[in-house]
């Protein structure tokens, strides 16, 4: 897309660059220096590699220090866990304790040093775990877990101490797994259960129990994985581990905040390009929640919007509350994928099925209507009075007989039906039970989707505890709002990872022949005046208008005639970011009197505001498309991000915009568009012809190349407004702002 302007170097060339630049080769990719061809033309990491945590939760030897049996002593319920979970996953466990000889009749060492083996796993149940850091190293333990507090979570000082035990734990060549963390990744898990299951990934331990407790309805937990501070391991090692995991069927995540974006979404694309599905709580989509995010786990919570983005960027499903996670995870773990994308609403009650396909098309979900030979078809089964068209209205009394099954069957034989859902909003047996019943029998008989909404409030009927919980074909849920949920997140997700191209095997590695005309431009700590920002726009082959920088009245009329009439002045400096507001943009000039008594008002204006400029602009006048912003910003998290959205003096009042992470390919620039309330507008309304979508999205593209090379030299960038010419004429960048870090 980016054609000849964005040449690629070679790899040596890179090198050279990263050594010029002064550059490190790369953060360590858990342990090791990541090479430069890891490493993207940002010195970003492409590809991390997975850790081995499988000494962590099936280890063969363990140490508890700290392990006590003393009646009333918190270590002591803790040490009893450990000695169960150790018995239950085959491990030798070691008590260590300065005094006791022995902890529940288990044999005490007295030191680390003492251990009679190489342990796999440390549990250290002490106030201050630094001193212990070095003697665990030495010792060549793999893993460590800390539970206790007080550290980034409690403030700067916390903080600080938890960086001290971080660069401890780097230094050692052991994995940790905390501090602030707790004993879920040791709990009990069902082993009589089968079939694909949910690994666990939480910040808040409290938080995982609802997912948890699934195994209680009959749904498998592989992991718990409760992550705390993150001082060491973080929730992306988790993430990039049970994507690999044979038993793994979904991945459950409950985030308070983000250690590293970028590990993050290494781990997502991983996940991706295996196809296994991740669903998320995020924490922090207001203020609010941000702030109490940071304060319990001491981490970054991050931009909403830019952390929205990315995840959806990446296949991440995200939810709001712990039952939608619930929800989702159960039915992706479990259900296989989609023969087509149709749903069909199937109900004994007309107002049930209207109701509920009114909010199932509210978000997005496809139901079909079915083809007159195939309501022809259920009619001999309905009465011709009701409608099937979709949903299916059977009137309730063909529940209750041979024909239920026959109904069922017929609709799901369809091609054009993937999933079926049957909402019940109450029991009413015994035909109800004959209903469900029918319903389990069918989903055992096919690979489409069956799912029913139990909406009683009670839930202890037998046809929900005995017969849907007791199928592990059939999708059972309690409300409406987590059923829609859950299927439409299903069908995303298989849409999503069946054309999925992973944006970091094709992100750029050497930089473009643009990257050093860049560099010149750069002014470190400043803002660049609108004409070096343009140049830098056109440095990386951005459209721009043609015009002159001037420094008197002779000269604006010199440049009116070579620019071509109209024109449009502009003051220019380093300092000047809203030129309107001032009064420093002169738009349609004609002639040479109005040039001459244009550069004399502005310059009078820029004098009388204390603005230095650096001339004026005599710029070219374009004539009217769709005014867009294009822009660039340094996102804490993330690093660079690219944003575009409806443009000109209302942006910061629409605020209707769309923001991706790079690396991201054409059809993610082209999704960007579509995500914008006012998207209409580019399609031409009120007799407007279409603007030129492919000139919009190659400058989205080039922004981003610019953001990939100078993220680290750019706080901002914005073009703005970037007007988009009817379709085949071109998108030219009417003004700049560009700040640099």
């Amino acid at each position: 897309m980016l054609g000849s302007t964005h040449g690629t170097l070679t790899t040596d060339s890179r090198r050279a660059r990263v050594v010029a630049c002064g550059e490190q080769p790369g953060p360590a990719v858990h342990g090791r220096p990541a090479e430069v061809d890891d490493l993207d033309v940002g010195g970003r990491q492409l590809y991390a590699d997975v850790p081995d945590l499988d000494r962590f939760f099936r280890p063969e030897s363990v140490a508890v220090i700290g392990a006590s049996d003393a009646e009333g002593r918190p270590n002591t319920g803790v040490t009893r866990q450990l000695i169960d979970w150790a018995g239950r996953v085959g491990a030798r466990l070691h008590p260590v304790h300065p005094s006791r000889p022995s902890v529940f009749g288990i044999p005490c060492v007295t030191a680390v040093a003492d251990l009679p083996e190489q342990v796999d796993l440390a549990v250290l149940l002490v106030a201050e775990p630094l001193p212990l850091i070095g003697q665990l190293a030495e010792a060549k333990v793999k893993f460590a877990v800390v539970f206790a507090s007080g550290f980034a979570e409690t403030g700067e000082e916390g903080a600080v101490a938890q960086e001290r035990l971080a660069a401890a734990v780097a230094d050692s060549g052991m994995r940790l797994l905390g501090p602030n963390t707790n004993l879920n990744a040791f709990s009990s898990f069902r082993e009589d259960l089968e079939g694909p299951g949910i690994a666990l990934i939480t910040q808040s331990g409290h938080q995982g129990r609802p997912v948890f407790a699934l195994q209680e309805l009959g749904i498998r937990l592989t992991h718990w994985a409760p992550t705390g501070n993150e001082a060491d391991l973080e929730s992306a090692d988790f993430l990039s581990y049970f994507a690999e995991r044979p038993e793994v069927g979904a991945i459950a995540c409950y985030l308070e905040g983000l250690k590293d974006g970028r590990s993050f979404l290494l781990a997502a694309d991983r996940a991706a390009r295996r196809k296994v599905p991740v669903v998320a709580v995020k924490v922090g989509r207001t203020e609010t929640g941000a702030r109490t995010a940071a304060s319990h786990t001491g981490k970054l919570t991050g931009a909403d919007t830019v952390v929205d983005a990315a995840m959806r960027q990446y296949g991440v499903i995200r939810v709001d509350g712990l039952d939608e996670l619930q929800d989702t995870a159960a039915l992706l773990a479990r259900a296989r994928p989609p023969r087509a994308e149709g749903v069909v609403v199937y109900s004994i009650s007309g107002g049930t099925g209207a109701h509920f396909a009114d909010l199932a098309t509210e978000a997005g979900l496809r139901l079909p209507a079915l083809s007159e030979a195939k309501q022809a078809e259920l009619h001999q089964w309905i009465p011709e009075f009701l409608s099937v068209s979709n949903p299916v209205d059977n009137g309730g009394h063909p529940v209750g007989d041979w024909r239920g099954r026959k109904i069922i069957d017929a609709i799901l034989a369809d091609p054009s039906v993937g999933v079926l859902i049957c909402p019940v909003t109450g029991p009413f047996p015994p035909l109800s039970d004959r209903l469900v019943q029918d319903l389990v029998d069918a989903a055992e008989q096919t690979d489409k989707l069956v799912c029913v909404v139990w909406g009683s409030p009670v839930g202890t009927e037998p046809a929900y505890r005995e017969v849907l919980l007791g199928s592990s074909r059939v999708a059972t849920f309690r409300t409406v709002g987590n059923c829609i949920t859950a299927v439409r997140a299903y069908l995303d997700h298989h849409r999503f990872v069946g054309g999925y191209r992973s944006p970091f095997d094709e992100a750029p590695r050497s930089p473009s022949p643009s990257f050093r005309k860049a560099q010149a431009l750069m002014r470190p700590g400043q803002q660049l005046s609108e004409h070096a920002a343009k140049q830098l726009l056109r440095a990386y082959g951005i459209r721009v208008p043609r015009e002159q920088l001037v420094t008197s009245a002779a000269a604006a009329v010199r440049a009116a005639g070579l620019v071509g009439y109209p024109v449009v002045m502009k003051a220019s400096g380093a300092k000047i970011a809203h030129k309107t507001e001032l009064g420093l943009v002169k738009i349609g000039l004609t002639s040479a009197s109005q040039v001459r008594d244009a550069y004399r008002e502005l310059t009078d204006i820029a004098r009388y505001e204390d603005v230095t400029l650096d001339g004026v602009l005599v710029c070219q006048m374009v004539e009217r498309g769709v005014e867009m912003v294009v822009g660039a910003a340094h996102d804490e998290l993330f690093g660079p991000t690219v944003t575009v959205g409806l443009g000109g003096v209302l942006v910061e009042v629409l605020r209707d915009t769309a923001v991706r992470v790079p690396p991201f390919g054409e059809e993610q620039a082209r999704d960007m568009l579509g995500d914008l309330r006012g998207r209409a507008l580019l399609d031409g309304v009120r007799g407007r012809p279409p603007a030129d979508l492919d000139a919009l999205v190659e400058v989205v593209l080039r922004v981003q190349r610019m953001a990939l090379e100078l993220g680290d030299e750019v706080a901002e960038l914005d073009i703005n407004p970037l007007m988009v010419l009817p379709r085949g004429q071109g998108a030219v960048a009417l003004d700049a702002l560009v700040v640099c870090r």
